[in-house]
């Protein structure tokens, strides 16, 4: 009889520990982008950039090696080669085979970094783990420290030497060969690596950026070199579709360390905007120097600044048109701009930092650009006039897009639910109605809502299971009815044609609490639209609002004012928590909310958390990675009257798996 472990034993040990950058080596794509090794090479270069930018370095060079390694260079002040007191492990392996290790998470008084690119990413240790070999020179304190890894691996210990001759006093020089098994391509984007290099000088200028590029058979290698003094202005007039309409509107902001009680000391922007009325608009912004591609809040507070100090010119100058309402939209769609934020503690979206989710940036970009754009506008009124003009003719062409699309509805029109508290807004790229849980938290929303867009229907309790309840008996639900008639769209089947042009609004959300029961309501109103709104989920139509659970009061520590933080979840409450502590707030300083459900929420928190489209998680519903017959498979042994026998053997077979809110 065989004595090694059965074949779908599952026991102790079959769980398997993943040490050090194994999970990186597992699952590259979990932390970097694996078309090609350029963000692994960012990286490096970020660290490079963080030094110049805290004031310390004043040139960064790439090399790109015949042999397909890629070296990056900067003069900053080194990285520390003495040993860790903690680890006892000198500190500049650590930085290369930790993952989460590094300057960038001491943010007080005496840190290395006050500002850097973010602590969501993992650095320079992933570089390390996909690549075949890497050495690190660090000139540092009269010395010269070397170390080799492989994998992730040390495989030449730390030495030590002084320098020669003419060498330079400080500095880093990395040098990585990524390992082609990891990337679909080892071939780095020239021209993304080059938007990016350049970026770094527009971003900082009077650093310079040098590109070379060594040719095999050839003595002298192609050199390229950045040095921007007009920074973000030269940047953006170089890229730029046409003529502005009128002068650039640039300028920069930070908080001053009285201010800090909004804002951390030095947080803000610099930022240059330029209005055409063709062609395709520029459009790039930064946090700490890191591009993200994405977006995210510190370019809503942009658009955000822009569209108040704007519409508040139209206004004190009469000068709107009877009938055309104006949205930030309109004000947006012909702006090109070059954007560099500065955040304390950056919360970005994913390892690779493409969109950045603080929700402090909003404010903090918004209160910096509309005062300045207030005042030039009032003082140069022609120009301010020549903007209006541009901004109220993009109002007018949205809306005459969207009556062409009113006039193609039915003239039958069904009494709208009294219940239903409507938008003004009939454009579906923009309008959006929300399924609110109770009286209660429907009051807060009507409330906290942008009545231009945001429409409200409260529901009474828990809606009907619709799973097996016939079409044409649906309507006996009042519930489902003011649905049905809210929304615009009859119920219909999978292999149906519904008519949609009658659908009222872009977004159907369903918003209920973040508890158990909210849960449940969640379900409920997912089984309806997808048993009997199919068409509607196909179509992008149907979302899910998810409202926080936790409000955690944060007190000052640091160069951080307090503030008020929220959670999704326990995991997203742990994570807030660990991230005040390595700010240096005092262990129990804080004090923690729950909140039992969204009437408990005041209309500017629900704004803030999960109405604002600027800084609310909002999730389409869609089938995933099931097909639709797999899909209904699904849903009958869930939601079917029949099925407990299948409910209770999938109960006792994944029981363990839930966590139970109680």
């Amino acid at each position: 009889m065989a004595t090694g472990t059965p074949q779908g034993h599952y026991g102790e040990a079959s769980i398997r520990v993943l040490k050090g950058l194994e999970p990186v080596k597992q699952r590259p794509g979990m932390y970097t982008r694996t078309e090609t090794p350029l963000h692994i090479v960012q990286e490096v270069i970020d660290n490079a950039a963080d030094e110049a930018l805290a004031g310390f370095g004043k040139r960064i060079g790439l090399t790109l090696h015949t042999d397909g390694s890629v070296t990056i260079d900067d003069d900053g002040r080194g990285i520390p080669f003495g040993l860790h007191p903690e680890e006892q492990v000198p500190v500049v392996e650590i930085v290369f085979t930790r993952l989460h290790a590094g300057g960038k998470f001491d943010k007080g008084a005496g840190g290395a970094y006050s500002f850097s690119g973010g602590l969501h990413g993992v650095g320079v240790s992933v570089t390390n783990a996909l690549a075949r070999r890497l050495q690190v020179s660090v000139w540092r304190e009269g010395q010269v420290a070397t170390l080799a890894f492989s994998g992730g691996d040390v495989i030449e210990p730390l030495t030590l030497r002084k320098p020669v001759a003419g060498e330079r006093k400080q500095g880093t020089s990395v040098r990585v060969w990524p390992d082609p098994k990891y990337f679909d391509s080892t071939e780095l984007p020239r021209h993304d690596l080059m938007h990016l290099l350049r970026s770094k000088a527009v971003l900082m200028p009077g650093v310079t950026v040098t590109l070379v590029t060594e040719k095999a058979g050839q003595k002298d290698p192609d050199v390229q070199t950045w040095l921007y003094k007009g920074g973000l202005r030269d940047y953006l007039m170089q890229g730029l579709p046409g003529d502005p309409v009128i002068p650039l509107f640039e300028g920069e902001a930070y908080a001053s360390a009285q201010e800090t009680e909004n804002f951390a000391a030095g947080e803000g922007a610099a930022w240059c905007v330029a209005f055409t009325e063709d062609g395709n608009v520029l459009r790039e912004s930064y946090v700490n120097l890191i591009p993200t591609v994405a977006g995210g809040t510190h370019e809503s507070g942009l658009k955000d600044g822009l569209f108040g100090a704007i519409k508040a010119f139209i206004d004190l100058h009469s000068l709107l048109p009877k009938g055309v309402k104006l949205m930030p939209e309109d004000v947006f769609s012909r702006a090109s701009f070059v954007l560099s934020a500065k955040v304390l503690d950056p919360q970005f979206q994913g390892q690779t930092k493409e969109r950045l989710n603080s929700r402090d940036a909003l404010r903090l970009v918004s209160s910096f650009t509309r005062a300045p754009l207030d005042l030039w506008l009032n003082q140069h009124v022609e120009h301010g006039k020549r903007l209006a003009e541009l901004v109220i003719k993009q109002a007018q062409t949205r809306q005459r897009a969207s009556q062409k699309v009113e006039k193609r509805k039915g003239s039958g029109v069904a009494v709208l639910p009294g219940k239903l508290t409507d938008c003004e807004s009939r454009d579906l790229l923009f309008n959006e109605v929300f399924l609110v849980e109770g009286d209660s938290a429907g009051g807060s929303a009507k409330m906290g809502r942008d009545k231009e867009t945001q429409a409200v229907l409260p529901l009474r309790g828990k809606v009907l299971n619709a799973w097996e309840v016939e079409r044409d008996r649906l309507f006996a639900n009042n519930e489902i009815h003011d649905i049905a008639v809210a929304i615009g769209v009859d119920p219909h089947g999978a292999t149906d044609t519904p008519d949609l042009s009658g659908l009222r609004y872009g977004k159907v959300c369903i918003l209920s609490d973040a508890d158990v029961d909210g849960s449940h309501i969640q379900v409920l109103l997912l089984t309806l639209f997808f048993r009997h709104f199919p068409k509607l989920i196909e179509a992008g139509h149907v979302y899910v609002a998810k409202p926080p659970l936790y409000r955690l009061d944060a007190p000052a520590r640091g160069k951080k004012p307090a503030t008020k933080l929220y959670a999704l979840d326990d995991g997203e409450l742990d994570a807030a928590l660990d991230r005040l502590r390595k700010e240096g707030a005092r262990e129990g300083s804080w004090s923690i909310s729950r909140f039992k459900g969204l009437g408990e929420m005041n209309a500017e928190q629900l704004w803030e958390t999960t109405l604002n489209p600027e800084t609310r998680r909002l999730l389409p519903v869609a089938y995933g990675l099931l097909d639709f017959d797999a899909t209904v498979a699904t849903m009958t042994r869930l939601m079917g009257k029949g099925e407990a026998a299948a409910r209770r053997e999938l109960m006792e077979l994944r029981g363990d798996s839930v966590d139970i809110d109680v």
